[in-house]
């Protein structure tokens, strides 16, 4: 199944991925191939096929001109053919597996933006000027889910004040610890409003001490994974980072370019667990530690995939526009926003 694209313009901004007078409309296509599907270089088109016991099926042709990065979330064979009609026509290729954890990745011209990653490596570890961006654009989001909750608790309305007094005092913050600290207050704050019901205690990363949080931890992953399989494109340092400091093996951008997007995951979870399409009784408890049962991982990555597929184009402008904000040195108030 191919989901719905995305219409791209190519801008002289890019130099790495586009050209505006050889590309002037190009689009990313996300191919399902979860099920029983292959796909095949034939008369310079990609076609997509369904396999099945007698033989295969077209499902699709996409002509390679038209493709400006191609995502295959499932298992296929990445073939000589397509490698060289990616190469020839500058196409992204992203094969991820169905959590969306991207296992390969190719873009020719990508890697070699070399004066991208030295802005990278001479920006200054003290400037949290994009850091701060980054932040309340989480916060604003935060604000906006309590909002929908149209709930006027005492927990939630002080939530959406600390939401709205951090706004109102990040552009004032000069130090790194600080801005961190402002950060956690929120986030506290927020989980304990907008789960509270759904038995919320504190919040536990990676350590899937409930449902809830092991819940949050599963799309928080495949959300990362889908962040950075966007920050590829345009040949990021996925290790420099500009809030998440250097860390070994951390992809500090990715954590920071994935901030604004969490609420995405924040509300699917809410949503699921109202609707019982989450429950506890997916679980297993081993020693403390809440664990997936696996006949439910494909009900789990499908819940957070079909979302995050709704969200690409946002996804892709969203970076295509920090990548460009970045390069020229904007000011911080040019830098892009995503707002639920």
């Amino acid at each position: 199944m191919l989901t719905a694209s995305i219409v791209v313009c190519a801008t002289k901004h890019n130099p790495t991925m586009f050209t505006h007078k050889d590309i002037e409309y190009r689009t990313i296509f996300v191919v399902n191939c979860l099920e029983k599907r292959n796909l095949r270089v034939s008369n310079g088109e990609l076609l997509l096929e369904e396999v099945n016991d007698i033989g295969s099926k077209t499902l699709t042709k996409l002509p390679f001109q038209k493709i400006l990065a191609l995502f295959v979330i499932g298992h296929i064979s990445v073939t000589t053919p397509l490698i060289e009609k990616c190469k020839k026509f500058n196409i992204a290729l992203v094969v991820m597996k169905p959590s969306l954890r991207p296992v390969f990745f190719w873009a020719d011209a990508a890697g070699a933006n070399y004066l991208l990653r030295r802005k990278q490596y001479e920006m200054s570890k003290n400037d949290i000027s994009i850091a701060k961006i980054l932040v309340a654009n989480k916060i604003a989001n935060q604000l906006t889910l309590l909002k929908n909750t149209r709930m006027s608790d005492e927990l939630t309305t002080i939530a959406k004040f600390r939401c709205t007094r951090a706004l109102d005092a990040i552009d004032a913050i000069l130090d790194y610890d600080r801005l961190m600290g402002l950060e956690g207050i929120v986030s506290k704050s927020f989980f304990a409003a907008y789960f509270q019901n759904n038995n919320w205690t504190v919040r536990r990363p990676r350590i899937k001490s409930d449902a809830l949080n092991a819940t949050l931890d599963i799309g928080y992953t495949i959300l990362f994974n889908y962040i950075e399989s966007f920050v590829r494109m345009f040949g990021f340092d996925i290790y420099a980072g500009v809030y998440h400091r250097l860390w070994f093996k951390r992809k500090s951008l990715v954590c920071d370019l994935m901030e604004p997007f969490r609420c995405i995951i924040d509300n699917t979870v809410r949503s699921a667990f109202n609707r019982k399409q989450c429950t506890d009784k997916d679980f297993v408890v081993n020693k403390g530690e809440w664990r997936l049962r696996t006949e439910k991982n494909k009900d789990y990555c499908r819940l957070f995939f079909d979302v995050l597929i709704r969200y690409k184009g946002d996804v892709f402008k969203y970076i295509q526009a920090y990548y460009r904000c970045f390069m020229r040195g904007a000011t911080v108030a040019d830098y892009p926003k995503f707002l639920i």
